[in-house]
């Protein structure tokens, strides 16, 4: 339900109130779930995580064996489920909610993608910290750009593929 109340006003809109009232609860009864407006964000934080993490694991068995190929497979995923919810990607990946911090239990999934995404690039030969760093901020900067200049369009996703080869040339893949 929290996520709905986001998708309809905003993340930053959610009230412990509207959201008690939604799910046919009283305020004061919500509490005993979550502490504060932020525990609401924080269950949110880690069950888009989480769901990403089953998309990318699931996706693995189809990955190519070419380092070129696989890094554009894992770019799409990524930007294929970023871009197909604002909101959730603000959550994801964007700190649009002042002082929301995730707890590690929340953060653990993120932890795990990113691990994950770190084991499918040293397969391929991608093993520098600063090379995995670079993959991560073209992909999002890539979703970044979608996002804002052209959401529901196809002029920053048409750009991913050419962004993963130029990264590929250079890293000699």
């Amino acid at each position: 339900m929290a996520w709905q109340i986001a998708h309809e006003r905003a993340l930053a809109q959610i009230t412990l109130r509207e959201l008690a009232q939604r799910v046919g609860m009283r305020a004061p009864s919500l509490y005993t779930h979550f502490g504060s407006k932020n525990a609401i964000y924080d269950a949110m934080f880690g069950e888009a995580w989480t769901e990403f993490l089953d998309v990318a694991k699931a996706a693995n068995a189809h990955a190519p064996r070419s380092g070129r190929a696989a890094l554009r497979f894992y770019g799409r995923i990524f930007f294929d489920f970023a871009v197909s919810d604002v909101v959730r990607h603000q959550l994801m990946n964007q700190r649009t909610i002042v002082g929301f911090e995730p707890s590690p239990e929340s953060y653990a999934p993120a932890v795990a993608v990113l691990e994950g995404l770190r084991t499918n690039l040293a397969s391929h030969g991608v093993t520098r910290q600063e090379d995995i760093d670079l993959y991560v901020a073209l992909v999002g900067g890539l979703v970044d750009a979608q996002l804002a200049n052209d959401p529901g369009g196809h002029r920053w996703e048409r750009l991913l593929d050419r962004t993963m080869d130029m990264y590929a040339d250079n890293l000699g893949l």
